[in-house]
This record gives structure tokens, sequence and C-alpha cells, in this order.
């Protein structure tokens, strides 16, 4: 295999495929640096059984499914509350809203079938796949993806819809001291490159840069010196918000991609 990344320093903000994305990054020479700026916390089946138990007795018109993480999650706390059985047969039942190509990808491995999905990974993608449906006093269950979505279900409820939302884990900001170190190299020069996963460690990020004065120097470092890449196209946008410019993104959402690509990169400057 070609050595595309000999001696680069990659820092890791995610917190998944960590060891896989390593490798990837070491069989091509570079330097893998792990910083993961997020966490998950899955709540527990006693915080959301209430929910659940009432989707499963009730069903709904629509189930709109926004992330493959929050459906496993999903899929695993209704397993250990003896309801996974109703609650696919539910969702079975309902028209299906989906957000993602892995959340799609999970959908179809349980054979259910989709009645709009996004085209390009974004909220708005879903969104406009939404926009032709009559919401008009639906019941539409949203499992939500870490945080709250405020235009998803705004664009519900202006469609007079009646949304129950559900958030089967949350994120966790990163420890302090990991933020600072991020920075500290990003300042000091001594990171070539950034791979974010999600828009959610792109904000982590600057708000902890903003808080302490640097978020100017960290964006001239990002616009002349470090590459950030995103792996795709929600993550890109979080970045481009923040100012950066010197983004790179992979055609295929996928991380392993963002790898390749980030080895092509740095070829294609020598």
């Amino acid at each position: 295999m070609l050595k595309t990344l000999e001696g680069k320093r990659i820092v890791l903000a995610g917190s998944r495929k960590l060891e896989e994305l390593s490798a990837m990054i070491e069989k091509r020479g570079g330097i893998p640096i792990v910083r993961s700026l997020q966490g998950l916390m899955t709540l527990a089946e006693s915080d959301i059984e209430a929910e659940l138990r009432v989707f499963t007795e009730q069903g709904a018109d629509w189930s709109i499914f926004t992330t493959g993480t929050g459906l496993e999650a999903l899929l695993g706390q209704t397993d250990r509350l003896g309801l996974r059985e109703a609650f696919l047969q539910k969702v079975e039942q309902s028209k299906v809203g989906v957000r993602g190509y892995k959340t799609y990808g999970l959908l179809k491995n349980l054979h259910i079938q989709t009645h709009a999905v996004d085209e390009d990974g974004t909220t708005k993608g879903l969104i406009d796949a939404l926009a032709s449906h009559d919401f008009s006093g639906k019941r539409v269950f949203v499992q939500l993806h870490g945080e709250p979505v405020p235009e998803l279900v705004d664009f519900l409820e202006k469609k007079h819809a009646i949304v129950q939302q559900l958030l089967p884990y949350r994120h966790v900001p990163p420890a302090e001291e990991v933020v600072l170190q991020v920075c500290r190299e990003i300042e000091e020069g001594a990171v070539d490159a950034i791979c974010f996963t999600t828009g959610v460690q792109v904000r982590y990020l600057f708000d902890f840069a903003k808080q302490s004065g640097r978020s100017e120097t960290i964006r001239a470092s990002f616009n002349s010196k470090i590459a950030a890449v995103a792996v795709g196209r929600v993550t890109a946008e979080a970045l481009k918000a923040e100012g950066i410019t010197n983004i790179l993104t992979p055609e295929s959402e996928r991380m392993g991609a963002m790898v390749v690509e980030l080895g092509a990169f740095f070829s294609g400057q020598e």
C-alpha cells in the first residue's frame, strides 16, 4: 500500500471506529491521534420507557428516524424492555421517513418500507422529502439524534402534526483538557489534519475556542496549513458555518473513504 500519509499527524475527533480508522492511517504511514471531541450517553430504559409504551400502544401515522446510531440504541432499549416486536409492528403499520444512509440500511434489513428518504444526508433533505405529504392531524413519532432538531419539529408542527419526540441518547461534551490540547496542537501546527465525523464535534471545538479567545487563530490555521476533513455534507456545513474553507469531504460518506480522501489530498501536494 502506498504511504500516502507518510509522517502526517492525523487527529480523530470522533468516538466510534477509532481502532479501525487508526489502523487505516498507520497502513498509509500516518500517525493517528485520538482526541474525541464528543461522547454519547445512551439513556437508561427507565428514562424512555413511558414514551416507548405510548408508541407501542397507540402507534403513529408516521415514524421518522434520523440516525442509524439512534435507531440501534432504540432497538436495544426495546429489546431490554421486551417491546421490540410491538415497536417494530407499529413502525411497519406507519409511513416511515428516514435521514441518513445507515438509518435507511438498518430499516431495509428489518424489511421495513420507507416512504420519504433524504437525498443528501441532511435534515433539510429529509424535510424536502416530507414536504409533499399531508401531516394535518397526523401523529408523528420522531427519533432524534443526540440533541433536539427544532427545524424538523417546527416543520411538522407548522403542518399541524401531533409530534412525539424520543431522544434515545444524548451527546456528551468532551473533557475541557482534551479540547484545550486540540486547540494548542492546532495553534502550534503540531498536527496536519483533523477528521470530524459529526457537526457536534465542530461545535464543541469552536464553542471552546470562542470562550477562550482562540477562534480566529484556529480558523486561520485550518484555512492555511491544517486540513479539516468532514465525513459528509452535514459535518462540512458545520465547518463552513465557522468560516472554514479548507475542507475535504469524500464523495462516499463513509469513515474509511474519509481517510482515503485525505491520503489523495496529501499525495497531490507532493
